[in-house]
């Protein structure tokens, strides 16, 4: 059994998710027309990822949000080739989208020092240019957080999200009697003995209609495809929003979620999930539960009894169902455990998947040069 101890949690009051920034790379340096001399080349603007790096701290740091990178030397009798300007380096943080103004994907920082090239120095003064220097790239760029944690909690308002993340991390998440307790994403982390750490994301509240971006809506759903795992949270005993709106079972809440993530985007139904059913310490929980694994086990039974349009097209596959109490502290080393095994396959996984395309490319690449005729004008040494 793997035991697990806490570690902190980072409440993300002000909580940015993406920034827009100007960028321009340095203008070139002139060039020496008597003597053919070429200016240098204009510094280039890089985005860099950085562990240690948030979007607030970037804002912080540089308010202005502008980032030039230095000019080219220009050239002189004493050094005909001007040397290149100083480039100019953005630090960013890990598992950020890079697009232009119109949307078109740059790149992406997916781990420590990944770099980007976002805006292009001038080229110096030379013979081509009539030795006049070329001015730097302009460009206005957005940086999009696309993941913040390793596990997002998706559940309904009151599902028990917030004392969960309390449990797993011994974090204080502020925690109310009321539905949309967390309006901002609160960020925490398990650590286990031997030092792994694994980040959980308590997302704000999900609603019916979020795919119409009713509530937190789309926001909500855009944090949820910067998790690499779900982990679906729910209350045994169901869930009405308010007095005006229906009242859901355990179950229908599990089918709602499914069809919220999927009118947003399918491909949020292939991120693995595990389910945490919640508040098992509550009167007749037991007999519920029962009841809710029957139905989870014969899910295709049950679903005449919702209207057409809120059925998904396909239901989700928990990995692990783990009974829990966020308040007693019932399951919670386990469901720690579960996500911890959980991530650990889906790692192997994909560097087993990565390793099979590496092999093929190199199968591939081996099989184009074996193949290969000779040119045909190709001279053959004699024996």
């Amino acid at each position: 059994m793997v035991h697990c101890s806490c570690v902190w949690l980072r409440k993300y009051g002000n909580f940015i998710d993406n920034l827009r920034l100007f960028t321009r790379g340095g203008s070139g340096g002139m060039g020496y027309p008597r003597l053919g001399g070429e200016g240098g080349k204009g510094g280039d603007v890089w985005v860099v990822a950085h562990n240690k790096m948030t979007l607030k701290q970037l804002k912080d740091k540089y308010p202005q949000k502008r980032f030039v990178a230095g000019e080219g030397a220009n050239s002189r009798v004493s050094a005909l080739k001007g040397s290149k300007g100083k480039d100019c380096e953005i630090p960013v943080p890990v598992g950020i989208s890079v697009t232009d103004e119109n949307g078109k994907i740059i790149g992406e920082l997916n781990k420590e020092k990944d770099r980007i090239l976002v805006a292009e120095g001038g080229l110096g003064g030379k013979l081509l240019t009539n030795f006049l220097p070329l001015k730097g790239q302009k460009r206005v760029i957005h940086l999009d957080l696309k993941l913040i944690a390793d596990i997002g909690l998706v559940g309904f308002p009151n599902a028990g999200k917030s004392s969960l993340l309390s449990q797993v991390s011994h974090a204080k998440p502020a925690i109310a009697d009321y539905a949309f307790t967390t309006l901002k994403p609160q960020l925490g982390k398990i650590m286990y003995n031997d030092f792994k750490q694994i980040s959980v994301a308590d997302l704000p509240g999900l609603i019916e209609g979020a795919h119409m971006n009713k509530g937190m809506g789309h926001k909500f759903l855009k944090h949820i495809e910067r998790t690499r795992q779900l982990l679906f949270v729910v209350d045994i005993s169901g869930f009405q929003l308010s007095s005006q709106t229906q009242y859901r079972t355990a179950f229908e809440t599990i089918i709602l979620l499914t069809k919220e993530l999927e009118l947003y985007k399918e491909e949020l139904q292939t991120k693995p999930a595990l389910l945490a059913v919640n508040k098992m310490d509550l009167p007749g929980a037991q007999d519920k539960f029962r009841v809710l694994m029957n139905q989870l086990q014969n899910t295709k039974d049950f679903l005449h009894l919702f209207e057409k349009n809120m059925i998904p097209e396909r239901t989700m596959e928990f990995q692990h169902i783990i009974p829990i109490s966020a308040i007693t502290g019932e399951g919670i080393d386990e469901l720690k455990n579960h996500i911890r095994k959980s991530l650990d396959e889906h790692a192997n996984q994909e560097d087993d998947a990565y390793h099979k395309k590496q092999l093929l490319n190199l199968q591939i690449s081996n099989t184009i040069f074996y193949s290969d005729p000779p040119p045909k004008n190709s001279v053959t040494s004699p024996r």
